[in-house]
């Protein structure tokens, strides 16, 4: 008798796996009907951001007349069921009312956070790192090509003050600041995909921790640095007739030649004026990442230029949405950034004789002042002949 029912048991689970009338059957099923149940087809979409339609989740949102008032608890779900409520919750068709306060509780889910992980771990971690290799060889194959840029003659070795003390504080502490948030920024940003695999995960959870805390504090000095450089050189770095003379003559970088310049040349000045804006925005967005929810600025900004610019940006924004785009543009800021302040390195230490001892200790060769900025010093020279003669 047992093994007569076994063998009808085997019988039967054989029919049901075998049979392709049962296969056909549940491909058939609609998905609407079981409640917006997804095919491996439907996740795989989702994940490569394809459009899909959705229509079979959006309305089937249980029967209204059964379900409970929109603004009930999530407990009391009537005759709606759990799927239902969060469908009308990702699609906005309900208000939900949470315990905590603050508008970003009340977003419990939101679409955005994978495109915006997907770009930050694609294309702002490739490009950005690859413009700053790709950028590193280049100047590496300048120097070789063109070499250090000489005093011509030789250093007259006399000097002249070309910075006080003061100024020198100012630059050096925003030149500082931002080489520790570099680093630490790089760290937070890159480190999973490429620190890792090299130190292992316990030594990478410490060296993070510690990236985050400074980065988050040395940004009120960067910030400092940023206010004291703007106000003590603001007035020098008004652009001139001059401006354009010496970028015609490539300023001396890609010549022999060395144009007139005031105290700061047109390259000088191209790179303050990117350092103060770039500068800025890198600290708003800072700013807004280190108050989360507190300081949303993208919507705003959004619909600035679209009635500006035509554009069509969306100027409505989930709190989370705001933080995906403060993140984004931090980034992508402190990678423009970083170009121009290796550039600027560059030039300061090694690309050209003498112009490191401008910030080291203040005083400068006059000749080397007299070929790159001789108009300022024939400003000096007169305010001394002036004071010695009054």
């Amino acid at each position: 008798m047992k093994r007569k029912c076994f063998s009808v048991a085997i019988l039967v689970l054989a029919t049901l796996l075998l049979n392709p009338a049962w296969a056909q059957e549940a491909a058939e099923v609609d998905r609407s009907a079981t409640g917006g149940a997804q095919t491996l087809e439907d996740i795989m979409a989702r994940q490569k951001q394809l459009e899909i339609d959705e229509s079979f989740r959006s309305e089937n949102l249980g029967n209204p007349a059964n379900a409970a008032p929109a603004n009930a608890p999530l407990g009391t779900n009537g005759g709606r069921s759990d799927a239902d409520v969060w469908r009308s919750i990702r699609y906005n068709e309900i208000d939900p009312t949470v315990q905590s306060p603050g508008p970003a509780n009340k977003v419990l889910i939101q679409d955005k956070g994978m495109p915006w992980y997907q770009l930050r771990e694609g294309p702002v971690i490739t490009y950005g790192g690859g413009a700053i290799l790709g950028f590193i060889a280049l100047l590496v194959v300048f120097y070789f090509v063109r070499g250090k840029i000489m005093i011509d003659g030789g250093p007259a070795g006399t000097t002249i003050q070309r910075f006080k003390a003061v100024e020198r504080f100012g630059h050096w502490l925003l030149a500082g600041s931002f080489i520790a948030l570099g680093i630490t920024g790089l760290i937070t940003l890159m480190g999973r995909s490429f620190l890792i695999p090299v130190i292992g995960l316990d030594a990478f959870s410490t060296l993070a921790a510690g990236s985050k805390w400074i980065h988050n504090n040395i940004a009120w000095a960067f910030m400092l640095g940023l206010v004291m450089t703007f106000c003590m050189w603001v007035v020098h770095n008004i652009p001139n007739k001059l401006d354009w003379q010496w970028l015609k003559a490539g300023g001396g970088i890609f010549t022999k030649s060395h144009p007139s310049a005031k105290k700061f040349n047109a390259g000088q000045k191209i790179i303050f004026w990117t350092v103060m804006v770039l500068g800025a925005s890198v600290s708003l967005s800072g700013l807004s990442l280190l108050f989360p929810f507190e300081m949303p600025m993208f919507a705003e900004t959004f619909s600035i230029m679209n009635s500006v610019l035509g554009t069509d940006f969306p100027t409505v924004l989930a709190p989370h949405e705001e933080m995906q785009y403060a993140n984004l543009w931090h980034s992508i800021v402190a990678f423009v950034m970083l170009l121009a302040i290796i550039a600027h390195i560059y030039i300061g230490s090694v690309g050209m004789e003498g112009a490191f001892d401008a910030m080291g200790n203040g005083q400068v060769d006059l000749e080397w002042a007299r070929q790159h900025h001789d108009l300022w010093v024939a400003e000096v020279e007169a305010k001394q002949d002036k004071g010695e003669s009054s």
